[in-house]
């Protein structure tokens, strides 16, 4: 009988489908805000969050969700308030999450086997009640990044231009780094807290290599975190490996096969510019001499020379100077 047919499996796998879905694509509003460490830090303090439920005897899930969305908020606020001087206080605030869960976790009576199952994922011991509140989750971040995408790219973009355009980027910004705190608590079981913020993040960084704007990286993204999460699960369901870990690392290789090509498509663009970043700005008083016809190069797009932006027209660095090609001969600037 196929591992498939069993329910446990099925499970898995539609938590896998619903986390690959959710981390990408509040990654990738963090990816651009240049923060993409913060689903780690969330994770460390949500380890407190899974630790009360231990001791109360909540669902360690609900209680997550409540201590990373307060974390969030908490970062938001620091980071606004504080600027860089903040740093110092969330790095207190993560390590304390952390050792925080350890110690609570220790007074509630479980062991650290316990804990390891929201540290490193256990995406097979996902029951009914988990699969619930992880698709209600991911459901909610997914449509929050999708349909408000234009305002969420604005603000992550330009918060500036985005507040002068009447958009509120104080409560964007909340929002996005509460769906954050949501996207760990969802991915929490499948690759563990510890391991989250790569799910997160690489996806994100394996579709830029491949795309040009934003929202077919959010596309992309998304379609890569799904691949990553399923075909990791079902690698770990046929050979005796830890599903979290080889969900991460499948990202990783994707990473991995892309960025060359990447690379190079970013060379081959850069080589079709018509125009140099390095070239000194054009004087339009600059004097210029005429060069006769017999100059002896013929300049062009693939001619090696540097092109630089002159009004219709395109100049040609040459021997320290600049030419531009102008009927049957070239204005030397």
């Amino acid at each position: 009988m196929s591992l498939l047919t069993y329910a446990f499996v099925q499970r898995a796998l539609l938590a896998a489908l619903l986390t690959g879905l959710a981390a990408p694509a509040v990654g990738t509003y963090l990816v651009q805000r240049r923060q993409a460490l913060m689903g780690d830090g969330i994770g460390h303090v949500a380890v407190t969050g899974v630790a009360v439920g231990l001791l109360t005897g909540a669902s360690p899930t609900v209680t997550a969700v409540a201590t990373a969305v307060l974390a969030a908020v908490t970062i938001e606020v620091v980071r606004d308030r504080a600027g860089t001087s903040g740093d110092v206080a969330l790095a207190l605030l993560f390590y304390g999450g952390i050792a925080g869960g350890v110690l609570i976790t220790g007074l509630a009576g479980q062991s650290a086997a316990t804990l390891n199952r929201y540290l490193f994922g256990s995406i097979t011991t996902v029951d009914s009640s988990d699969l619930v509140v992880t698709g209600v989750l991911a459901v909610v971040v997914v449509a929050c990044a999708v349909v408000l995408a234009p305002r969420l790219f604005a603000v992550t973009q330009d918060p500036e231009f985005a507040r002068v355009a009447g958009v509120n980027v104080t409560a964007y910004n909340l929002l996005i780094s509460v769906l954050a705190a949501v996207t760990v608590t969802v991915a929490m079981r499948t690759v563990g807290l510890l391991l989250v913020s790569a799910l997160m993040v690489v996806p994100v960084a394996t579709a830029q290599q491949l795309t040009r704007t934003f929202r077919s990286t959010l596309v992309a993204s998304l379609a890569i975190g799904t691949a990553a999460s399923v075909g990791g699960l079902l690698i770990s369901v046929g050979a005796p490996v830890a599903p979290g870990a080889t969900i991460v690392l499948l990202a990783l290789a994707g990473f991995a096969l892309t960025f060359p090509v990447g690379l190079l498509v970013r060379q081959r663009r850069r080589a079709g510019e018509p125009f140099s970043e390095q070239a000194p700005p054009f004087l339009v008083d600059e004097p210029h001499t005429v060069v006769p016809e017999e100059h002896g190069h013929e300049h062009g797009p693939d001619c090696g020379h540097a092109g630089v932006a002159h009004g219709d027209h395109v100049d040609y660095l040459h021997d320290g100077h600049r030419h531009a090609p102008h009927g049957a001969h070239y204005d030397e600037h």
